[in-house]
Order: C-alpha cells, then sequence, then structure tokens
C-alpha cells in the first residue's frame, strides 16, 4: 500500500502547468461511440479515471491508441454494448457510455455504478431523459437494460427537476443520433458540458443555448457522426483551483501555466476574500500571499457558475489557518465532509452542523498520520499537510490518482517536500 510523506512548513515558488480536465475528458472519451470513424483527443490527463473508461470502450470493441495524453479512439467495430460491473463499479462516470450506446446500436445493457440503488441518486434523471426520448429500460441484476424503439430514438423535450452534470451529458449524447429536435430545461452550465456541446456541433448538429440553462440540439437521424478535427481537452479548473490553495495555504507565489481564468472566476474570489491577490496575463495565472494573516471565508456550493463542490475541501484546508471563523456550507452532495475528522487529527478545529461546517481559527497544524476518503479530501489533505508543522503521512492516496496528474512531482517542483512510499 502506497502512502504520502510531507515534511511541512516549506515555502513553494515557481510555476506548474495544469492539465487537461478529467471532467471533461470523460464524457468527451464516452461520445467517440457516437462515431463509426477514428477521433482523436488531444490533452488528455493521465489519471486512473481516463485509463478506466478507454478499458472499457476496448472491452466493448474499441480500438484504442493511448500514449501520454493523446488518445485515438476508434469505434467502428463495436462487438458488445455491454459495460461490465467490474469497470462501472470502480467509476461513476462510466454511466455516461447509457447514452450513446442506446442511440447509435439501439440497445445496451449498463451496470449500475457502483451497484447502488437507483432510489434518490442522480441515475434517475438519466433514465427518464431517455424514456421521454422512447427508450423502455428496466433493471434486472445490478444492470441498466435499455432499448430504443423502432426506428430508433426521437427528440423530446426534458425539464430536469435538479441541475445534473452526467444526466445532461447523457442526454446530450442520447439526444446526437436521435430523429428530430431535443430541448434540455434546466441543464448543467459547467464548462464541461460546453466542450461536449461543442464537440457535437464540430460534427454538424445544430445546437442552441450552449453554456445556458436551456439547450436545444437536432439529431442526425441515426447517421453516426463525423469529428473533423481532434479534441483538445480544456484545462482543469479543479486541478487549477488546489494549486492556487497550495499558494494560499503556504504563502507563497505561484504561477499556473495553461488556465482558463473564467473558469476559476468563484475560487478566485472566494481566495480574494481571504487576502489574496492575482496577476493574469493570457493563460497564465499568478497568486500573490497575503502580507498577513488570511482572513476567515463564508461559501456556499452551487452549481456553475457558483461555488464548485469540488473545490470545498481544498477551500476548508485554507480556511483552518484563517484568522476568524468560516462558514462553509455544501449544498450537493450528503456526504462531502468526510475529510473534517481527518483535518481535526492535524490540529483544525472544524465543527459541523448538518451539511454547514463552522471553521475556527487554530494558530498552526501539526503533521499527524491521516487517511484519504476520497479524490477532492485527498487533496485538502494534502494542503493542509503542505503547511503544517513536521511530517505527516497520508494513506489510500489511490484516490488522488484518479484525477491529479503527478500531484507529487510537481508539488515537488515547486519546493515541497513530498515523498511516494511503500508500506
Amino acid at each position: 500500500m502506497q502512502y504520502l510523506e510531507i515534511e511541512g512548513g516549506r515555502k513553494l515558488s515557481g510555476s506548474v502547468r495544469i492539465g487537461g480536465a478529467k471532467n471533461a475528458a470523460l464524457p468527451v472519451i464516452a461520445a467517440t461511440l457516437l462515431s463509426d470513424a477514428p477521433v482523436t483527443i488531444e490533452n488528455l490527463p493521465n489519471v486512473v479515471d481516463i485509463r478506466t473508461l478507454l478499458k472499457l470502450l476496448s472491452m466493448l470493441g474499441a480500438k484504442v491508441e493511448h500514449e501520454g495524453n493523446r488518445a485515438l479512439i476508434d469505434c467502428s467495430k463495436i462487438h458488445s454494448t455491454r459495460a461490465v460491473y467490474e469497470i462501472v463499479a470502480q467509476m461513476r462516470a462510466s454511466i455516461l457510455v447509457l447514452g450513446p450506446l442506446l442511440s447509435r446500436f439501439g440497445e445496451c445493457e449498463v451496470s449500475l455504478p457502483g451497484g447502488c440503488a437507483i432510489g434518490q441518486r442522480p441515475i434517475d434523471l438519466h433514465l427518464k431523459a431517455l424514456e421521454s426520448m422512447g427508450a423502455e429500460i428496466e433493471i434486472m441484476g445490478g444492470y441498466v437494460h435499455a432499448k430504443s424503439p423502432e426506428g430508433g430514438l426521437h427528440g423530446a423535450k426534458i425539464i430536469f427537476d435538479k441541475i445534473s452534470v452526467g444526466a445532461t451529458e447523457n442526454t446530450l449524447m442520447a439526444a446526437a443520433l436521435a430523429h428530430g429536435t431535443t430541448e434540455i430545461i434546466n441543464a448543467a452550465r459547467e464548462p464541461e458540458i460546453v466542450q461536449l456541446c461543442e464537440m457535437l456541433a464540430s460534427a454538424g448538429l445544430p445546437i442552441e443555448g450552449i453554456g445556458s440553462s436551456r439547450i436545444k440540439i437536432t439529431g442526425s437521424g441515426g447517421v453516426p457522426l463525423h469529428f473533423p478535427n481532434a479534441i483538445r481537452i480544456i484545462p482543469d479548473r479543479i486541478e487549477a483551483g488546489t494549486y492556487l490553495c497550495a499558494g494560499a495555504i503556504t504563502y507563497s507565489q505561484i504561477t499556473l501555466e495553461h488556465v482558463n481564468m473564467e473558469h476559476l472566476q468563484s475560487v478566485i474570489d472566494k481566495l480574494e476574500n481571504m487576502g489574496c491577490s492575482f496577476v493574469a496575463q493570457e493563460d497564465e495565472l499568478t497568486i500573490l500571499p497575503p502580507a498577513q494573516r488570511l482572513r476567515e471565508v463564508n461559501i456556499v456550493t452551487a452549481e456553475y457558475p457558483g461555488f464548485p463542490t469540488d473545490m470545498q475541501a481544498q477551500c476548508m484546508a485554507v480556511a483552518t489557518l484563517a484568522e476568524g471563523e468560516s462558514l462553509i456550507e455544501e449544498r450537493l452532495f450528503e456526504n462531502r465532509f468526510m475529510h473534517v475528522s481527518e483535518l481535526n487529527r492535524l490540529g483544525a478545529d472544524i465543527w459541523l452542523k448538518g451539511n454547514v461546517a463552522a471553521v475556527r481559527p487554530v494558530e498552526e497544524l501539526n503533521g499527524a498520520d491521516v487517511m484519504a476518503t476520497d479524490l477532492r479530501a485527498s487533496s485538502a489533505l494534502v494542503l493542509a499537510a503542505l503547511a503544517a508543522k513536521g511530517t505527516t503521512r497520508i494513506r489510500r492516496i489511490y484516490h488522488l490518482d484518479r484525477g491529479y496528474e503527478d500531484l507529487q512531482g510537481k508539488l515537488a517542483a515547486l519546493g515541497a517536500a513530498i515523498e511516494r512510499k511503500s508500506e
């Protein structure tokens, strides 16, 4: 079992290049199922989740050539439309193959992600949208069995009860080969959705409302799509935000290369509230730490363009060393505070009441043995360890490898004392 050992208390400096966005790359990879011609994807992050989805496509019959940050995917000879539990259980985003498989091949079987029950989990929005387009859906043996009507899926007006990134993506991909126009109301607006829409539009599909909560897309009527150019994945706003937090919590000046400032605005706003300042130049962003102690901050997570839930844990780590009490309200996920007990092991003073965390000021954090519980919680512990006195050992770092490309190497290049060890 591998773990990270971090000796805290060091200033960081230098620049770090931000990689492609994992959450944008996953639906782009799934969308290659809509084509019977090879598709090139560039600026892919080299993380476990990407390799997992590429493995799933290979199991379905796609020819995948993946090297470094580039992949060539040929889905012309798909021989299976069954996405097995062994792969889907590893990553919830694997459910994104449901829409394109159904739309192109007329039927498919996709394991429920993580073996979860339907209940109140967001997958029910995916299924209702597909049913609105004419699909017949049954849940049997832990699999979603979906079949399109004779002649294929048809356009529909779909109103989501709540905003869901995954359901918006699956609906867009299903609608891409459907007959007629599909209108999605209360659609997610994340940059990752915009990238998927732009990819589909590049194949000639008429799409209105890109970047808005109301999207109209006219399908190809069953004709597979051809993407004329390579798809280049947008910069990862969550990776970028994490390094900004590294600069803030260690009071260090760090420059980020290859970022999109617009995608980061809500995070920048909160760090400015805490006393940090920024210098932007084209696709580079430099964080300048406050001259005095960080100030407290109030954060409420929300759908884009609000404050991202994927940055909540990292900003909580920064807030542990602020001069006043910060309040952080998590409105999107029920169990997104599992990092609190581990941050408290490092000397933080965080109290929970329902979906609100009160982060009370402490003078310093101290190294300890901690355990990561999920991807973003892992990065929050790394940030806290960078600022803590003494040595911190973080276990279960396989969570980190799902979404951060070479986090250890990038932080070490900035001056952090960080090593990956085995026990």
